[in-house]
């Protein structure tokens, strides 16, 4: 069996995360458990080329994990407190494929528990459930990595001394505690649907991970907007393969081969959302699902009905407003004609500091302005743009844009 780098990544990739969940379960603690994972991993790199790679990996690590964390709590303690530690045998470990699954689950509300401020939540949850670093998760909240890394040691120091519960609510308690963990799913798949840095805008191991926690969320809880989030996360997935090209270059909605689109997911996107719509009144992953819906069920960019977007952003800022849905929602009456309109309503959003420092505000702006012939300010906007973008196909493709524009009169 091979021991090279490669192989030591994918087997981290494929089970750290149900094993880090279970062992939290397990020991009671957080850091204590990823401790117990990593040296669980250190012990698989070691035996299995030696004994052959078991027959439940998931379950091997987790008991070596669990077996190398009793290690640890045991040389911590007194003699006194160790005569008094009572301990499950490995009989008693529960490791049947569905409480692992659970602990997935149990970990995503403990990371979402009202007890914790928004902002540790939806921390917590991007680095210790799905894997992300320190530095992507600071990127995806606009915070800086030292401030982000002391949010998450607090964090997981008032999970500890406050006793919050490892477990998943009670029926009566899902409703007012599913919208923080909507939320969290959303940013995880925002931030594999479209990276933060790198060089691809893509991670598909991060979005299947959002689905795949919305799939059990709908699961748990058939509602509304469970339905809603999974039918925008396939619609938008199911564009993934066409949003850049051989060359790895960012390919825009309106230039995307259309055939690359992926059909079977739309069509069960659209299954997710019309089960989210018979279920009223439409919530927000629900409004912006239905806007998915209506890009994916256009042939031909020419095609697209802008005034049905133009409405659903309408009813979303009526009902959720935002700097973010009111820069969308200009951008749609621009393309539905108006574009005089949409340049200013982008004025008069430009002064939000939220707004200031996103990129693709300034992008937009840029875009619509090049559209207009205003090429002067375009070119200004093109490169408040690249001051502000990190994903390295957007810098280049901002890049091409402006390029564009010295070359033209």
């Amino acid at each position: 069996m091979s021991t090279e780098p490669s192989y030591v990544d994918d087997l981290y990739r494929e089970h750290s995360r149900r094993v880090q969940a279970t062992l939290i379960r397990l020991l009671g603690d957080f850091e204590l458990a990823e401790e117990a994972m990593q040296d669980a991993f250190v012990a698989a790199v070691q035996q299995w080329p030696v004994n052959g790679k078991p027959d439940n990996p998931t379950a091997w690590l987790i008991r070596t994990g669990y077996h190398c964390g009793i290690d640890q709590i045991r040389q911590r303690s007194t003699a006194r407190r160790r005569a008094h530690l009572l301990l499950p045998t490995d009989e008693a470990l529960d490791l049947e494929p569905t409480t692992i699954e659970d602990d997935a689950l149990r970990l995503l509300f403990t990371c979402c528990h009202p007890s914790l401020s928004m902002e540790a939540r939806i921390a917590l949850t991007l680095r210790e459930m799905c894997g992300l670093t320190t530095e992507q998760v600071a990127s995806a909240l606009l915070m800086k990595p030292t401030t982000l890394a002391q949010r998450i040691v607090r964090a997981k120091r008032k999970i500890r001394d406050a006793h919050i519960p490892y477990a998943v609510p009670t029926q009566e308690e899902l409703p007012e505690r599913l919208p923080d963990v909507l939320q969290v799913i959303y940013l995880v798949f925002n931030e594999g649907y479209s990276r933060s840095t790198g060089a691809s805008v893509v991670d598909i191991s991060l979005t299947k991970e959002a689905m795949r926690l919305g799939n059990e969320l709908a699961r748990l809880l058939p509602q509304g907007e469970v339905f809603g989030l999974m039918a925008l996360m396939l619609l938008n997935d199911a564009r993934r393969d066409a949003r850049q090209d051989s060359d790895g270059e960012l390919v825009t909605l309106d230039a995307q081969d259309r055939r690359l689109w992926r059909q079977e997911d739309i069509q069960t996107g659209i299954a997710w959302l019309e089960q989210a719509l018979a279920l009223t009144p439409a919530g927000y992953y629900t409004l912006q699902a239905s806007i998915a819906a209506v890009h994916a069920q256009a042939s031909r960019a020419e095609l697209t009905d802008w005034g049905r977007i133009v409405r659903l952003y309408d009813a979303l800022c009526r009902r959720f407003p935002s700097p973010i849905l009111a820069l969308n929602r200009a951008v749609a009456i621009a393309m539905n004609g108006a574009p005089d309109t949409g340049l200013k309503l982008l004025d008069y959003i430009a002064h939000h500091p939220q707004i200031n420092r996103y990129y693709l505000f300034h992008a937009a702006k840029a875009d619509l302005l090049r559209r207009q012939g205003q090429h002067e300010a375009a070119r200004s906007a093109y490169q408040q743009a690249l001051l502000l973008v990190t994903l390295d196909p957007e810098k280049r493709f901002l890049n091409r844009r402006l390029a564009e524009l010295e070359n033209s009169p």
